[in-house]
């Protein structure tokens, strides 16, 4: 298949983008309250020293290059420095680097676990009850159809959940930018009524799929459209996708931890090349995939 052409943002399209992204003021109330919460609770207050640290250094030697993944604090904060810069070349540079962009509050900060959660395509574990539900094909799988649809709803409200997302408006138009530069990709699921029901999106660099979030509205639809959405990426020749830390949808499908170094080897291994630049395309469906058998590592014909 031949990589579509790269589409560049025009200026309707940042208008739509910034009425889609934009946060009412109870919105950055409650994820500014939340996120100082969640910052102070009992597994995170100890890192509080050493962010107050990496601030001071920021502040009296402000600085646009990227830090040392190395470096990053301890344990599940893991930050390594402030992203001053979200532009498209630096955040390639920085995937490049096992570094990615968040924040609930205050600066944008740039990310590096010790180890990261990742998944081997051959060891990708379908379950039988969704292989059963795949086969019955009552959704639809797009890729890159609607990217910012995705990434709104991978920011929205969560039935039962407090509602704190590190989704801002500036990450969401940097991930905006880098799908326009045909680097980030979405997949999308629809029900039979046309609406989007499931996705999730992310990043390629270097051979390496770096997911950065999903959503789901009805039952499975996340976990279907990724699977799917793997499956490409082993036809494709990706050398793995990084999921960054365990949560229970990935690790029932069988990613496992990995440490820093073996997967920046894997990035110093790949290339862009292996990322195919430009709009996906989906190339089957659920009831072909459902029938995949990853650990005998090949795809369905």
């Amino acid at each position: 298949m031949n990589s579509p052409s790269i589409v560049p943002p025009i200026p309707d399209v940042e208008t739509r983008r910034d009425a889609l992204f934009r946060e009412s003021p109870r919105d950055i109330a409650e994820r500014i309250a939340l996120g100082i919460a969640w910052s102070l609770r009992p597994k995170r207050i100890g890192a509080l020293p050493g962010l107050a640290g990496i601030w001071l250094r920021d502040i009296l030697g402000s600085s646009s290059e990227l830090p040392d993944p190395n470096n990053s604090l301890k344990g599940q904060n893991a930050i390594a420095g402030i992203a001053h810069d979200l532009s498209v070349p630096m955040l390639l540079e920085a995937y490049k680097r096992t570094l990615y962009p968040w924040g609930h509050v205050g600066p944008i900060k740039w990310l590096s676990t010790k180890e990261r959660c990742v998944l081997f395509f051959n060891e990708l574990h379908i379950a039988k009850r969704l292989r059963r539900q795949m086969r019955q094909n009552e959704y639809r799988v797009t890729f890159d159809q609607d990217f910012e649809g995705v990434m709104k709803a991978c920011a929205e409200r969560r039935l039962g959940r407090f509602h704190l997302t590190w989704l801002r408006p500036k990450i969401m138009h940097a991930f905006a930018a880098l799908y326009d530069a045909g680097h980030a990709h979405s997949f999308e699921v629809w029900n039979k009524d046309g609406e989007l029901t499931g996705g999730g999106y992310g990043v390629a660099v270097n051979g390496v799929f770096f997911t950065e979030s999903q959503f789901s509205r009805e039952s499975n639809t996340s976990k279907m459209g990724f699977t799917l959405f793997n499956w490409h990426l082993a036809k494709w020749g990706f050398l793995l996708n990084d999921g960054k830390d365990p949560t229970p949808t990935i690790n029932e499908m069988n990613f496992r931890m990995i440490p820093r170094s073996e997967l920046q080897a894997t990035l110093d291994r790949g290339t862009m090349a292996l990322c195919r630049p430009g709009r996906w395309e989906c190339e089957t469906d659920l009831k072909a995939v459902a029938e995949w058998q990853p650990e005998a590592a090949k795809v369905p014909a």
